[in-house]
Parts: structure tokens; C-alpha cells; sequence
């Protein structure tokens, strides 16, 4: 990318009982176009009887998106979805003005060997939109939009670019898209972006004006039109962002907002227990005292 802004390390953070290398935000970016939080589970080698158990634990005013890589993840949600997302497809929940989901391993799993991977990320909805009633989809891998441009394989998992569109439903102007490089390539994508835009680097490396960047590294941009960047082969990247909302976002563990007074009120429904119920699920996730903030 021409004029990189920032360049950062993912940090490792626990979520429930699973270690994860978290890559939004940090102190001096807290959103990369509407994307406010991005995780990189993984990769972890999982005994038999050793799972991922993220207990209900509720969300307001984003969608997140899980992406898999290796694995499976049942998903249960307060709105009746009961689904097991497995590698290249894609979970989309909007928790609008809440929602309670439970992450686990799927029952086949949970007594065998077994690998996890993947990405969580969450994308703030726009300010009319943070009260809307929740909803989900799933998109199917094979339902994404992908093609080649030269030795480079792209995938269109959200959002828009040149004519494109994912089936994920965004409610703002944003992509997320994945490049997979067979051999060395030069990338250019000057004016084929737009807004802000961020590029996680999985595998392999990226160089640009002489320095090379490895796996777990973030590179963030405020201009998208200036990306361009060298890929060695068998790299994989994943660029992502769109335009910036005009509000400030807050963040209190698990509730996105543009308003602290909705989150304040997010966090004494959650300790009152008055959120909606995941089916089957009695189990839930204490309000923490002191959880990422914004």
C-alpha cells in the first residue's frame, strides 16, 4: 500500500476459554471504515474433549461476520438460528437492538481431534440503523463471488467492488475481500477501492517501497485509492474497509453504539438478565468490570 498510516502486530487476547490474536482496534485506530473489531482465531489443535464454549453473551448495534478457515462452530442465537458454519462460508447476525448468540463446537466434534481457524469481525451499523430488529443470514462458500485476475485468485466476501456483490446483507458501503496469489504479483488496486482500507496478511508476505511484512501483520491506510503492494506466492490477504460513518463509535465489551447513554442501558438489561434467551441455553456470560472500551 502507498502511504501506510499504521502497521500492527495482532495482540493476542482470551475469549471465553479460546485464545485469539485481536486485530481491531488499538489505541490509535478504532475503525478501519465501518469495521470496529476484527479477531484471529487460531489456529489451535483441539483434543477430544477440548472445545470452544463461548456461553450466551449478547451484542447491540453491529453485525458480525465469522469466517472459517478449518474447523466448525455451532452458532444458536435468541432468534431461533441453530447452524453449524463451516470453512469458506459465511455467518452474518445483525444484533441491531440486541441479540444473544452461544458459540461452541459442534456436538460430531466435541470427542475428537479437531483444528479451529478463522476470522470474527464486526461491523458498526449505521446511526438509523442501531435499533433495527435483529436478523441473520448464511451464506454458503460456494455462493460468494470469486475469479482470477492473472495468477491471483480474489473472493468477494462482503460488501462491493467493480459490479460485484456479495450475498452477505451490509447496511453501509464497505468489502471484504480475499486475495490468494500463485506467484509473485504486483497488486494494484488504485481506484478500485474506496473510503478506508485495512489488509491482514494470513500467510505469506506483502512488500511495498523496499520493506516486507509477514503473517499477523495489519497494514491501515486512510486513502484506499492508493493501494498497491507486491505479493509473494502462495500469499494470502484479506482487504478490507469502506467509508467511515460520521458519528464516533463506542464500545463496551460486547454493545457498539454511537450513543454511551445505549450502552449504558445495554449493560443493566444484560445484569438484569432481560435479554432475549437463547434456546436450549441456560448458561450466560457475566457483564465483565472491565472489557475493551472505546
Amino acid at each position: 500500500m502507498s502511504i501506510i498510516d499504521f502497521i500492527f502486530e495482532e495482540k493476542a487476547a482470551d475469549i471465553g476459554n479460546f485464545l485469539v490474536g485481536r486485530l481491531l482496534p488499538f489505541r490509535q485506530k478504532r475503525n478501519i471504515g465501518p469495521f470496529v473489531f476484527i479477531d484471529h482465531m487460531g489456529p489451535a489443535h483441539l483434543q477430544a474433549g477440548e472445545n470452544l464454549d463461548v456461553a450466551p453473551h449478547p451484542h447491540i448495534g453491529l453485525s458480525t461476520l465469522t469466517f472459517l478457515f478449518d474447523g466448525a462452530v455451532r452458532h444458536r442465537d435468541s432468534i431461533g438460528n441453530d447452524i453449524i458454519i463451516e470453512p469458506g462460508a459465511v455467518n452474518w447476525m445483525t444484533a441491531g437492538k440486541g441479540v444473544v448468540h452461544s458459540e461452541r463446537t459442534p456436538d460430531h466434534l466435541r470427542e475428537i481431534e479437531k483444528k479451529l481457524h478463522g476470522l470474527q469481525i464486526w461491523i458498526a451499523l449505521p446511526k438509523e440503523l442501531e435499533n433495527m430488529d435483529p436478523e441473520f443470514v448464511h451464506v454458503e462458500a460456494k455462493d460468494l463471488p470469486t475469479w482470477k485476475e492473472g495468477n491471483v485468485s480474489f473472493k468477494l466476501i462482503a460488501g462491493e467492488f467493480e459490479g460485484k456483490k456479495s450475498g452477505v446483507p451490509v447496511y453501509s458501503k464497505l468489502y471484504m475481500l480475499e486475495l490468494k496469489a500463485e506467484t509473485d504479483q504486483h497488486i494494484n488496486l488504485h481506484d478500485r477501492l474506496f473510503g478506508e482500507s485495512g489488509l491482514y496478511i494470513l500467510e505469506g508476505s506483502v512488500s511495498h517501497e523496499g520493506h516486507t511484512f509477514g503473517p499477523k501483520q495489519i497494514l491501515i491506510t486512510k486513502d484506499a485509492h492508493l493501494c498497491s503492494f507486491e505479493m509473494k506466492a502462495g500469499s494470502t490477504v484479506y482487504l478490507f474497509g469502506g467509508e467511515p460513518f460520521p458519528e464516533e463509535r463506542f464500545i463496551f465489551w460486547n454493545f457498539v453504539s454511537s450513543s454511551r447513554e445505549t450502552i449504558e442501558s445495554a449493560k443493566e438489561l444484560w445484569k438484569a438478565q432481560e435479554f432475549s434467551k437463547v434456546p436450549g441455553e441456560t448458561e450466560f456470560v457475566p457483564l465483565p468490570e472491565n472489557p475493551l472500551k472505546k
